[in-house]
C-alpha cells in the first residue's frame, strides 16, 4: 500500500509533520493554557480531566508528527490517521467558536469562525501530502 509522491508532496508532508511536532510540544509546555481553551465544553469540567485531554492530545500530535516525517513506508496509513485526528479534534474548534472562548489570538467571533474553515485544509493537506488522496481516488475507481 505504497504510492509514489512528488518532491513537493514530500516537502509539505515533512512541513506538516514539523508543525504537528511544534503543536504537540506546545500542548505539553508553552501553549498548554491556550489548548485548554479548546477542550469542548460538553466534556466534564474537571481541571485534571481537561489537562489530561490536552496532554494526551499533545502526545498524539508529537507521535503523528514524527510518523509524518519518518515513517515513509506507511505514509498512507499515517496520512489517513492524521486526517481522522483532525476530524476528531474539530469539536474543540467548534466549542471555542460557539462558547466565544479567546485563545491563540482568536478573540472575535469572526476570527473563530474563519478558523473553522482551516480544518478541512489541514485534512486535505494530510491526505494529499502523503499520497493518501490519490490512493483513495484510485481505490474507488477499481
Amino acid at each position: 500500500m505504497n504510492i509514489k509522491t512528488t518532491h513537493t508532496q514530500n516537502i509539505f508532508r515533512i512541513l506538516l509533520g514539523s508543525l504537528m511536532l511544534i503543536a504537540g510540544i506546545g500542548h505539553l509546555t508553552f501553549q498548554r493554557q491556550e489548548f485548554l481553551a479548546q477542550v469542548p465544553r460538553w466534556l466534564p469540567n474537571n481541571p485534571q480531566f481537561m489537562d489530561f485531554i490536552v496532554l494526551s492530545s499533545g502526545i498524539v500530535e508529537i507521535t503523528l508528527g514524527l510518523a509524518m516525517i519518518f515513517i515513509v513506508k506507511h505514509k498512507i496509513k499515517v496520512g489517513l490517521t492524521l486526517a481522522i485526528f483532525y476530524v476528531l479534534i474539530f469539536p474543540g474548534n467548534i466549542s471555542q467558536y460557539t462558547n466565544q472562548i479567546n485563545a491563540f489570538g482568536l478573540d472575535t467571533d469572526l476570527k473563530r469562525l474563519i478558523r473553522l474553515f482551516f480544518q478541512p485544509v489541514l485534512i486535505l493537506w494530510a491526505l494529499w501530502s502523503t499520497g493518501t488522496l490519490s490512493f483513495l481516488i484510485n481505490k474507488t475507481k477499481n
